[in-house]
């Protein structure tokens, strides 16, 4: 498999609409690590001059959801990958530009295992949301599924 994951971004901005609408930057994309930009938008913060709790939120969603992409390209003719639980931890105020970094936590191959042994395998993705400054603001657990494909009936 190829290791230039450059199409990850296109993909994502073409079938995430919110990825673009929210001027998500991908500037690192690898299969186990993405890192995303979110630059400050007047009419994204909240009620204290920061980017919203739930802008945040998505920053490290759409991270953690290239990860799997990158990850997971060749399986997603026979399973899609689903969102299974989250969790958000806000460290401190968070000002001005956003980056996420999410971090795929076990390898690869033993996802692909369990889904080639015919279960739903789930697999965690960390993520650490990091202010201009480098400042920690945030930490976001996502654990993701890839649900198998129900296979196609001939007519």
């Amino acid at each position: 498999m190829s290791t230039d994951y450059g199409w990850v971004a296109d993909m994502m901005k073409k079938t995430v609409p919110w990825v673009a609408t929210a001027g998500v930057e991908f500037t690192e994309v690898a299969a186990d690590r993405v890192v995303c930009r979110l630059p400050d938008v007047e009419g994204q913060r909240n009620h204290v001059g920061g980017p919203h709790a739930a802008v945040m939120f998505g920053l490290a969603e759409t991270a953690s959801g290239a990860v799997g992409l990158a990850s997971f390209a060749a399986e997603l003719g026979r399973a899609t990958p689903l969102v299974v639980t989250s969790e958000i931890r806000y460290r401190k105020l968070a000002l001005g530009p956003l980056t996420a970094a999410a971090v795929l936590t076990r390898p690869a191959a033993e996802v692909i295992a369990e889904l080639d042994a015919g279960t739903r395998p789930e697999f965690a993705v960390e993520c650490t949301i990091r202010d201009a400054h480098g400042v920690t603001t945030a930490e976001m657990t996502v654990v993701w599924t890839l649900r198998p494909n129900k296979a196609k009936q001939e007519a």
